[in-house]
């Protein structure tokens, strides 16, 4: 059982011992905040609380929520320690201070609850860290460890993340339990980093099992098994990308089989937006292509649209393919700003990643001090004593989900007359199977069990679009049995030996998972974006299922030197919002996004209003466009310009589009300034009851309804949303064409109005029109009294309620804010 004893506020002798000799905190302003918070439901709270003794667990999220309604409006007072964020110096001035059974090991705990673990060795620390992760996500650790494991050999259609924050239970088979345990052989292949990741995670494990051999003896044992399985669902999560090949043939078979071979996949090309000269990139300094798209895809084999049928386990917990809402809780951003474009003359840091709004979180935070150990900030419960995300005493670094195309459906040719037999390299072999254990979703038990090629696991069959025949569809993922490796770059991070982006980038190169990583200290600002991504033969896509007979795999991967990457700018900002990172870096079989229109272009718009910026004035560029609406920022000018090529259909609808416009100069804001539970500005309720009409009409008479249901089902999720892919993104670069706005790349076909300007605008009307009837049905007369719903929009946690916040997408796993004046 914990036990507490509230000490003085000095640090007491023995913590001097233990920390690092070159100590020395550089940060001007150190500044955090993690909205879900450190504490579990169950934890005793003493003496974590709010200065009025309440709300212990949501201390952090009502900071958070605080924040929202200042949009732009961030002043340095606002950045006042504990005010809207929370302390990420090195050490902590006020705490109390937790023993543990082990020696040498100390706790320190804020009173946020933040635990800072110091140690006589650096496996004091590690130790330390395997205590604070059992005591403080003993829930998460119970329920990761073993759903994990689904994500670590790649259950086909199951979703860790899902399988935990549903609550449901999956129990592995020892195949299941054998497989993942050659992780271990896998680190240890590199050399005496990987032997140190082996140590420290027997060494973690210890901890954790310390603690729960005092508080819940009867929990088996963690293993490093379950370490790899909850490290897997990191890795699935946010992690990977690609494996989208299914739907993206459906959409190609649909489109050649309506227009033809030639114009067919030049549409596809179109809607596709594999590499648009038009869209965002972060940086643009220096192009970096990877693989360029094959004219003929002959290495491929397109599959007929509708044919896919699912080896998934037949369970509403279990998805064929992922879908796009899975990576709308992807949205993490970070706002860099050079020296050379801030007040102080050193760079801003304002960023974090977006992981959802998890009680309890999936991260928290932590303090390592140890002989090899100064650092605070994020981590999760597989890394042992590792920093996932946080600072040193003179830099800082964060993640972004890159979902860099690591993921490939092979198609495999069946033979033998049998669906478990398929054509490789000249030779009829026989599939593997796999008995993966038993998924329990309510008061069912569900067999997992699934077949395997050489390729990885068997996701389904199909027929192909030419010909017909039934073949096969293998997943094959580059991170697939070495996810764990990953924890290589934060071992560097954490144990003292980053000390430039040099370093930074080094360390990055080890993970296998697709991430940018971004790095600031006094001087300088960069980024990486990692991942072990393939090469493929120079006919072949890996858009659409690659022909798996043995002749078409993957070439090798990607030479750390040309992956997307930055330093230090021309420009002096780097801005990502999961968007492209890189000139010319193409976006992945997932991503039918990377269009003209990103919501990292509202971030930069905010950042432009300062010729100098802050900490203060980045901090309200981030919060303003969280709760922007990408539609009024960015779209609207070019809507209402194709509205006036023809007139409104009456007075009312006129108004309407001036309150659209009038909505863009205000910024966009989707916010309840009021508090009366409605979005303030009536342009928001007009474009969300209109845009639906405006989008169909825009690119059904073209496309033909069925494939427009293919576009909104599988590739833009729903036809429009104020900050994630829509078909807004397509209308942008199409009306401007139509409009003879330059571009940079054309579309093959125009679409709207089927190319003419006139028509294209009097359709936009009708909609407007329409959605005007409605909105004047349900809320009267007067446009300027509409008002969309702000109460629908309010963000809650899960799968344990905390408090209910205001919609705002920002960073949420940590949001660091932090600038440094000096170096080692």
């Amino acid at each position: 059982m914990r036990i507490i004893k509230v000490a003085a506020l000095a640090v007491v002798a023995v913590f001097a011992v233990v920390a690092p000799a070159s100590a020395k905190d550089y940060a001007t302003t150190a500044l955090n905040i993690i909205p879900s918070g450190q504490l579990e439901t169950g934890q005793s709270s003493a003496p974590y609380s709010n200065v009025d003794g309440t709300k212990p667990y949501s201390r952090q999220a009502d900071m958070y929520n605080g924040l929202t309604p200042l949009y732009r409006n961030v002043t340095p007072d606002d950045l006042a320690v504990d005010k809207f964020f929370k302390s990420e110096a090195l050490d902590p001035t006020s705490f109390a201070t937790e023993e543990t059974p082990k020696p040498g090991v100390t706790i320190k705990r804020t009173s946020y609850g933040v635990p800072y673990v110091y140690g006589t060795t650096d496996d004091d620390v590690t130790w330390g860290a395997g205590w604070v992760a059992a005591s403080d996500r003993s829930l998460l650790l119970n329920q990761a460890r073993y759903n994990g494991l689904v994500a670590a050999i790649g259950v086909p259609g199951l979703s860790a993340i899902d399988l935990i924050r549903n609550l449901n239970n999956f129990k592995p088979s020892q195949q299941t339990i054998d497989i993942v345990a050659k992780q271990s052989a896998e680190i240890a292949k590199h050399g005496a980093r990987g032997k140190q990741l082996l140590h420290d995670l027997d060494v973690y494990l210890e901890g954790i099992n310390a603690w729960y051999a005092i508080n819940s003896p009867t929990t088996p044992k963690f293993t490093r098994v379950d370490i790899y399985a909850i490290n897997a669902v990191k890795g699935q999560f946010l992690g990977e990308g690609g494996g989208q090949e299914v739907s993206n043939s459906d959409m190609y078979d649909a489109l050649t089989r309506k227009f033809g071979a030639t114009k067919g996949r030049s549409m596809w090309d179109d809607l596709r937006e594999r590499n648009d000269p038009d869209s965002v990139a972060s940086v643009t300094d220096k192009s970096y292509p990877w693989q360029s798209q094959p004219k003929k895809f002959t290495g491929n084999v397109p599959i007929r649209n509708g044919s896919f049928v699912s080896s998934a386990p037949k369970t509403s917990a279990a998805r064929a393919t992922k879908t796009r809402s899975d990576s709308e809780h992807l949205a993490s951003n970070i706002l860099m700003v050079s020296g050379n474009r801030t007040a102080t003359g050193h760079p801003l840091f304002v960023g974090g990643p977006q992981i959802g709004y998890f009680f309890p979180g999936l991260t928290y935070e932590i303090g390592l001090k140890g002989p090899h150990r100064n650092v605070v900030g994020a981590t999760s419960a597989p890394f042992p004593g590792y920093m996932l995300i946080g600072r040193g005493e003179d830099f800082a670094w964060t993640l972004t989900s890159a979902g860099s195309d690591i993921i490939d459906q092979f198609a495999e040719t069946l033979c033998g007359g049998s669906k478990t037999k398929y054509l490789y390299n000249g030779k009829c072999t026989k599939m593997g199977t796999v008995n993966a254990g038993t998924l329990t979703v309510g008061s069912k038990d569900i067999p997992v069990t699934f077949n395997t090629t050489v390729h990885g696991p068997v996701t389904g069959y199909a027929k192909t679009a030419k010909g017909g025949k039934t073949i096969a569809l293998a997943a094959k993922r580059s991170s697939y049995g070495k996810d764990t490796v990953d924890q290589l770059f934060n071992q560097s991070l954490t144990d003292g030996s980053v000390k430039s982006f040099a370093d930074f980038k080094k360390a990055a190169e080890q993970t296998p998972q697709t991430f940018n990583s971004f790095y600031a200290d006094h001087k300088h600002i960069g980024f990486y974006t990692s991942g072990l991504l393939p090469m493929r033969p120079k006919d072949t896509t890996g858009d659409l299922p690659i022909n798996g007979e043995g002749k078409h795999e993957w070439t090798g991967f990607l030479a750390a030197s040309k992956h997307a990457q930055g330093y230090d700018p021309k420009s002096g900002v780097i801005v990502n919002w999961n968007n492209k990172p890189a000139k010319d870096y193409p976006a992945s079989d997932e991503r039918w996004d990377e269009a003209p229109i990103q919501r990292q272009q509202m971030l930069t718009t905010e950042l432009n209003r300062n010729a100098q910026n802050t900490l203060a004035t980045v901090t309200g560029a981030m919060n303003a466009a969280a709760t922007n609406d990408v539609r009024a920022v960015v779209f609207q000018p070019t809507l209402a310009a194709m509205l006036s090529k023809a007139p409104a259909p009456n007075a009312r609808d006129a108004q309407m589009l001036t309150l659209l416009n009038q909505w863009h100069v205000d910024g966009g804001s989707r916010l309840d300034g009021n508090g009366d539970g409605l979005i303030d500005e009536p342009g928001a309720a007009i474009m969300d009851q209109a845009f639906e009409g405006m989008a169909k009409e825009a690119m059904c008479p073209r496309l033909t309804t069925t494939i427009c249901t293919l576009l909104a089902n599988e590739r833009a999720g729903i036809f429009g949303t104020s900050q994630y892919g829509g078909w807004h993104q397509y209308m942008q670069k199409d009306f401007k064409t139509i409009l003879g706005v330059s571009v940079k790349q054309k579309y093959s076909t125009r679409y709207c109005g089927l190319g003419d300007a006139k028509k294209c605008a009097t359709e936009m009307w009708k909609e407007i029109d329409d959605a005007g009837n409605r909105l004047q049905t349900a809320q009267g007369a007067d446009p300027t009294a509409w008002h969309a719903s702000a109460t629908a929009e309010q963000i809650s946690f899960g799968p344990l309620p905390l408090i209910k916040m205001a919609w705002t997408n920002r960073p949420s796993g940590i949001q660091q804010i932090i600038s440094f004046d000096g170096h080692r």
